[in-house]
Parts: structure tokens; sequence; C-alpha cells
């Protein structure tokens, strides 16, 4: 665990700036010490990272919170989509770079623009976003989340993290018992009616990604104690007859 100023030195992101993104949800910290400080983990700094890649191209931090958040997020697939756009970045910076040494070496020859162009870049980027929100899920959740305050997203989170408490309770019963199946219904209900249209064959790949380690394992389980992300997968996985 790093704390927030050991973090800021390491990534060159200010306590300020990380304070701002906490505010608005994008970057919570995995715990806090006894005085108040905020503490990061290894998935919160993979987070950070991807949050990083996204600002290097220029997207709004809403966008990034949205894409991040979206229940079809490809980690692999932006990895792949943010190093084709970084390469186009820097062959167009490669072309500027060239243009002005031409222009000191020898003077203005013609008046060539092509090296201005970012037409490439932006059709690219443009076709990326798109991939990362053509569902419904995502555009249902962009609406939803849209006229948000920070204050009422993290209300949701601490409702959120409550559901989880509750699973930890009773982590000691069979996942498919009535009281864990009922759990489920109402997880899948806060979800539909906060974020975006929980079908079960999206609560399926929820429970698998809540137990699948990083960031949300972590998060789960800090809320409702160790295994609670398990035996959540367990249960909603029992719903389907699956596990």
């Amino acid at each position: 665990m790093r704390t927030v100023h050991e973090v800021s030195g390491l990534t060159g992101v200010s306590i300020r700036t990380l304070q701002y993104y906490d505010r608005i949800g994008l970057l919570r910290p995995a715990g806090y010490t006894e005085s108040g400080y905020r503490l990061y983990d290894d998935a919160a700094l993979e987070r950070l990272q991807q949050i990083l890649l996204f600002r290097e191209l220029e997207f709004p931090l809403r966008d990034i919170k949205v894409i991040l958040e979206s229940p079809d997020f490809d980690r692999e697939r932006a990895l792949e989509q943010q190093i084709t756009l970084l390469t186009l970045k820097k062959e167009h910076l490669e072309n500027l770079i060239d243009l002005a040494c031409g222009i000191k070496a020898i003077g203005v020859d013609t008046m060539d623009f092509t090296a201005f162009d970012t037409k490439k870049i932006d059709e690219y980027a443009a076709q990326a976003k798109a991939s990362w929100g053509n569902t419904a899920a995502y555009r249902e959740f962009e609406e939803k989340t849209r006229s948000r305050t920070p204050e009422e997203e993290k209300s949701l989170s601490v409702q959120m993290m409550a559901l989880f408490a509750q699973f930890g309770r009773i982590s000691g019963e069979a996942p498919d018992s009535e009281e864990a199946q009922e759990l489920v219904k109402k997880l899948q209900d806060f979800i539909t009616e906060n974020f975006y249209t929980c079908t079960d064959e999206i609560l399926s790949g929820l429970g698998k990604m809540y137990a699948g380690g990083g960031d949300f394992t972590k998060s789960i389980d800090a809320a409702g104690g160790e295994g609670t992300a398990d035996f959540a997968n367990a249960a909603i996985q029992a719903r389907f007859g699956k596990g």
C-alpha cells in the first residue's frame, strides 16, 4: 500500500488531482490510514495507469469513468487500441519534427501542411470510442450517470458495498440458499435501477469479474470480509445452474 504522497511522487500526478479523482468516483483509494490519509494498492495503480493513458489521448474524465465502469470494458482490447492511438500520435509528432527541422535547415520550400493533418488519429479515436460505447448497456449507463453529482455517485457506491457486506454476513451458507438468492436478486435490481439493465447474462459476467481479482475483488472483500467476492460470484452462478 502506498500513501497519496508516495503515489503522487511515483506517478507525477498531483495530490490535489488524486483527491479530485476520488471525489468524482474515478479513482477510489484502497483504504485509509488511522489519520485518514488515502492509501493505494496495486489494483488502484493499475486503474490510474488506464486513466492516464486515456488522458494522454485527451479523453474527458467523465468519458473515462464511463468507459472503465462499463460492463463491456475489455482491458486488453483497450490497451491494444491505446497503443495504436499512441503510435499514430508518435508518427504525427515525428512528422512535425521533420517539418520543423527542414524549415530550420533550408527554410520554407513548399507550402506543405500535411504534417499538421490529424484526420487519421481523429478517425481512429472516434472508432475506438464508438466500440467502447457501442452497446445498449453502455449507452444506458452513460445516460443514467450523466447528471449525477459526485455526492450521489458516492452514495450509490456506499449502497453497493452495503449489499456486498450482506453477502459477507451469510457467506457461511450455501450459495443456492434462499437468503443468498434473495441477495442476488436485490443486487441485480439495484444495478438495473441505478446503472443499466442487468440481464442474467450481464449479471453472470459481473459475478466472474467480482471474483476475478484486482480492484473489484479487493473492494468487495473489504466490505464483507475475505472471500465475499468469491461467495457473491458463487451465489450468482448458482442462480443460473453454473459454478
